[in-house]
């Protein structure tokens, strides 16, 4: 058996994301299952060093999943020819800094979302990226979900025939962190320190999208910031001074209309914490994270608007779930699969630098456009 053995710097994989999605789900199962087949009898085997600045839990978290590499020193980590790939899954505000000492290093990157604090930010990095030469990627991991690549699969097969609106609902309640503890750091609610749901979700929603349903023409939102106070980590009243709601609609390629809502101060009464209905002139589809289900247009009910009358038609029940058809890996895990495959040995990868400097450009222009209460143009991004 032919083994490639890839060394991985994994910067700020000590968070809740990089330690469950990144680290256990996506390199450490790799590992386990014998790397990524490449041919028959040759694979990629990730060899990662965790990086940080808490050696306690680097330590840790390293001798939980049998890794032997860690360090507290970025430089030392970088200065090893071993370690070819460099990923970043730091809190936003400190990416960019860690993409740039990378890049300069030679090192391929890999990285979340949004990859700066800002459309110039992520730009520049893109920029850097092409000028070195090195291979880069961004986490787009809502593309690989069961339930979008469901809809996808719909789309191909030209289900809906044309495409009228997208309808997205995304969010759930955050505690405030007083009576009940908070599912969410408080950083989040810290326009200071680059939290916000707009600079969060925006990134995410600009690649569905895009992929899906045609590239976003222009945005107008409204966004909010409901919950004004909330309590910290340390059990300290602050004042939230970031968003945590957006109301958008969006005008896409093709005359296609996407309104999305996302929250963190709304309860949930839906099938998912994200929901996508596609609505087209031969049918409709409703997807989830895991799930997917359709009507098409010859098994649509005829309601008539009467308040006078009860209703007699069980609307929900005449829908139809798409089946998996296929085994569905965690959405992670397949796209750090095929980044591997990249640098190896030069499989296509779409979602670079470039595509996250969009997701960014979505973001900026979402919270000028609420700011300034007007529909925004979306320009097209190159480097």
């Amino acid at each position: 058996m032919a083994e490639h053995v890839i060394g991985i710097i994994m910067n700020g994989v000590t968070g809740r994301m990089g330690t469950r999605q990144h680290l256990i789900r996506s390199i450490a199962a790799i590992r386990a299952q014998g790397g990524v087949e490449i041919d028959k009898g040759e694979y990629i085997m990730p060899d990662p060093i965790l990086v940080g600045r808490n050696e306690e839990k680097l330590k840790a978290l390293a001798g939980e999943h049998d890794i032997t590499r860690w360090t507290t020193s970025l430089d030392e980590a970088l200065a090893d020819e071993h370690n070819v790939i460099y990923f970043d899954s730091q809190t936003t505000s400190r990416r960019a800094e860690g993409i740039k000492r990378a890049i300069e290093a030679g090192k391929h990157i890999y990285c979340e979302k949004p990859t700066a604090t800002s459309m110039e930010g992520a730009l520049e990095l893109a920029r850097l990226a092409k000028e070195a030469g090195v291979k880069n990627g961004v986490v787009q991991d809502k593309l690989f979900l069961p339930g979008v690549l469901k809809l996808k699969r719909l789309i191909d097969a030209g289900f809906f025939g044309e495409i009228l609106s997208v309808r997205m609902e995304f969010g759930y309640w955050v505690f405030e962190g007083g009576w009940q503890e908070s599912q969410r750091p408080s950083w989040n609610y810290k326009k200071e320190e680059d939290g916000g749901i707009v600079v969060d979700m925006f990134p995410h929603w600009r690649y569905v999208l895009d992929e899906l349903f045609g590239s976003v023409q222009s945005v107008s939102a409204s966004v909010k910031t409901h919950i004004p106070e909330r309590v910290d980590e340390e059990g300290n009243t602050y004042k939230a001074t970031a968003d945590d709601a957006a109301y958008a609609t969006m005008e896409l390629e093709g005359g296609i209309t996407a309104q999305i809502n996302s929250s963190w101060a709304v309860r949930v009464d839906r099938d998912d914490l994200l929901t996508i209905q596609v609505d087209g002139t031969e049918g409709s589809a409703v997807a989830g994270l895991r799930n997917c289900k359709t009507q098409h247009r010859v098994n649509t009910p005829k309601p008539v608007w009467n308040p006078d009358l009860e209703n007699t038609i069980d609307f929900q029940n005449q829908w139809e779930e798409v089946p998996d058809n296929q085994l569905f890996e965690n959405a992670f895990k397949i796209q750090w699969e095929m980044f591997l495959k990249h640098v190896h040995q030069d499989e296509a990868f779409p979602w670079d630098l470039l595509e996250g400097a969009k997701g960014m450009q979505l973001a900026d222009l979402g919270l000028q456009s609420s700011k300034e209460r007007r529909w925004l143009d979306v320009p097209e991004l190159n480097i």
